[in-house]
């Protein structure tokens, strides 16, 4: 059972997948996406989805601080539709309030460069999002 964590903006989807035994997320990659376009990197996903056999999706679903949704958090809940009728596999919404800003903090503690940063954030928010969801139901 392998889940997929995806951390969804509007011009890139950060990629992660579980491992086979449903404990520690890894980051795979980042997919550009052009929102505006209607392009939401469908395609790269099921490829993901067939190389990693993925049984489950996590979508990250950034609420306001005061638990109400805003535009991106509705863009969240529009992916998990697109996502349940291209695969047919269960997706949850997770949320990932502060998870950019914790991954942003890592990478800075880490010393990477802000170039560096601005190419993985969304991978590690991802994986971020994965962990703690699977953190959850272990």
């Amino acid at each position: 059972m392998r889940i997929m964590g995806l951390d969804v903006g509007s011009k890139t989807v950060g990629v992660a997948v579980s491992d086979a035994l449903g404990w520690t997320a890894q980051g795979i990659e980042t997919v550009k996406i052009d929102e505006a376009n209607g392009e939401f990197g469908i395609e790269r996903i099921t490829e993901l989805v067939k190389e990693y056999a993925i049984t489950a999706f996590v979508v990250g679903f950034p609420k306001n601080m005061n638990n109400t949704v805003g535009p991106r958090g509705e863009a969240s809940e529009n992916y998990k539709k697109l996502l349940e009728e291209t695969f047919s596999l269960p997706v949850t919404l997770w949320d990932e309030r502060l998870t950019t800003m914790a991954a942003e903090r890592m990478l800075i503690e880490a010393d990477v460069s802000r170039k560096k940063r601005k190419q993985v954030i969304d991978k590690m928010a991802a994986v971020m999002i994965l962990q703690g969801y699977l953190d959850s139901k272990n």
